[in-house]
């Protein structure tokens, strides 16, 4: 994967970096704090926190027990992508709305007319 939308949806499809993601909206924190809630070794949580920071999701001073901090600015470029496509979807359906009111109208001789809008 080289665009970094696709490293970033592929780095929470996993629930655990999910989780992890989701402490850190609380604050910094350092590997062993991320792990303590987890049935699974620091190491393994290191792993994911490698996976997070090559999405560019988190990030570490030097150091090996610097915190890790999150980098909420990539959660906004996903989140661009996710509303343009919303509100795609939400003027389709607008435009269905419309063409099954008129429908309906035209079957019942009954019903308002809506006019689409935007």
């Amino acid at each position: 994967m080289t665009d970094e939308l696709s490293q970033v949806f592929a780095a929470l499809a996993d629930p655990t970096r999910r989780e992890l993601l989701a402490r850190l909206t609380d604050g910094d924190a350092t590997v062993g704090e991320l792990a303590a809630p987890h049935r699974i070794s620091v190491q393994a949580i290191s792993k994911h926190l490698k996976v997070l920071s090559q999405a560019g999701l988190v990030s570490r001073a030097d150091g090996h027990r610097s915190p890790v901090h999150l980098e909420a600015e990539v959660l906004d470029l996903m989140t661009a992508w996710i509303e343009r496509y919303r509100r795609r979807a939400e003027s389709r359906f607008r435009r269905l709305d419309t063409v099954l009111a008129e429908m309906d109208h035209e079957q019942t001789g009954r019903g308002p007319v809506r006019e689409e809008t935007a």
